[in-house]
């Protein structure tokens, strides 16, 4: 362990001087490049650097006692030994955690996918609930949301919305959003007041850069049509809607949200390029299908991961059995105690692992 650390700590002095030079700095497809891989390890590096300065202080108050003190400075010296230890096995701790195998997509921005599932119009107006919260717990953290595209329900929910939301660690947070989420209450159209089981799925994709997926323009339909709208003369009269078909997989991306054309075939492109990307991953684990209904299912009830009960206002996570009352607290974008919960079980599940 201790030689894997002092080798990344060499490789983290190696990549800062690398990334100071004119030829480096200069090349911004290597900067990137070497800059992510930085940023990989500084977390790692700043832990093990910090462990260090402790044992180096805790080394020499030790020493300390093997001089003559009177009974209060001993008394103290000890105390702070004391203090040192509990913060040394702290920091071995969070060392430990830190080794785990990071996922190389945690600082990536991401593009969010939420689609009505198993309910009718209810299922459309929990989508956009789960919406509203995403976004709620999105400007809590400073990222910023995009829409790429959207198609209404009859009643003024969401059958599907495709949006961006950008920001360090986004990934991180929420690739644990990944499924089917299920919402147990009484829709408004309900005139018998039955309680009634809609779900949603969410599929979360690290996005892509320009510079590590390339895309051949020959391999790319594009088309341009009207967006759908309440009117007005953009919408009559300029084709600003775009629809890019990926020929070689069948993956369209398409955006309408823009009023010009350009920014819609950007955004288009970067859900393209997510979607791509995820594909190619999915391909190297090949396990593309069984990826896939891992992300979101088929949208039916029983595959939910989490549970959203309005009559008993309460949230249960079923993947770590944690439940948390105050709905409207969950629902409103206060998320961490729900995603702390999950990220802790899953590294204490690696570190077991790594540990045996």
């Amino acid at each position: 362990m201790w030689d894997r650390l002092k080798q990344i700590d060499r490789r983290y002095q190696e990549l800062s001087q690398q990334i100071a030079t004119p030829e480096i700095a200069t090349d911004p497809k290597q900067l990137q490049i070497l800059a992510r891989e930085k940023a990989s390890i500084e977390d790692l590096v700043t832990k093990y650097r910090e462990y260090k300065a402790t044992s180096k202080e805790l080394e020499e108050t030790r020493a300390m006692l093997t001089t003559e003190l009177d009974e209060d400075m001993s008394a103290l010296v000890k105390q702070e030994i004391e203090n040192l230890e509990t913060r040394l096995d702290r920091q071995l701790h969070e060392l430990k955690l830190a080794l785990l195998p990071k996922d190389a997509n945690d600082e990536r921005d991401i593009i969010m996918e939420i689609r009505a599932g198993a309910g009718g119009d209810e299922a459309s107006l929990f989508a956009t609930d789960l919406f509203r919260m995403y976004t709620r717990y999105a400007q809590s953290k400073g990222w910023e949301i995009d829409i790429v595209n959207s198609t209404e329900s009859g009643v003024g929910g969401f059958k599907e919305i495709i949006f961006e939301i950008k920001g360090k660690g986004a990934f991180s947070h929420l690739k644990y959003e990944r499924g089917v989420h299920r919402v147990q209450r009484v829709p408004t159209t309900e005139s018998l007041g039955r309680i009634h089981t809609s779900t949603a799925t969410v599929a979360v994709l690290p996005q892509a850069d320009e510079v590590e997926l390339t895309i051949n323009p020959n391999d790319l339909k594009i088309d341009f049509y009207h967006s759908r709208g309440a009117g007005g003369q953009n919408v009559n009269k300029v084709a600003t809607a775009v629809r890019i078909t990926h020929l070689p997989t069948g993956i369209v991306s398409t955006c309408q949200d823009e009023r010009s054309q350009l920014r819609n075939r950007k955004k288009a492109m970067s859900v393209l390029r997510a979607r791509l990307l995820d594909l190619e991953r999915r391909k190297q684990e090949e396990e593309i299908t069984k990826e896939r209904r891992l992300q979101v299912g088929t949208g039916e009830r029983a595959e939910k991961i989490r549970t959203y009960n309005f009559p008993q206002d309460r949230v249960t996570d079923h993947r770590i059995g944690l439940t948390i009352h105050n709905l409207p607290r969950i629902l409103n974008g206060e998320l961490d105690e729900l995603i702390d919960g999950l990220a802790t079980t899953d590294h204490a599940k690696q570190l077991e692992r790594q540990l045996a």
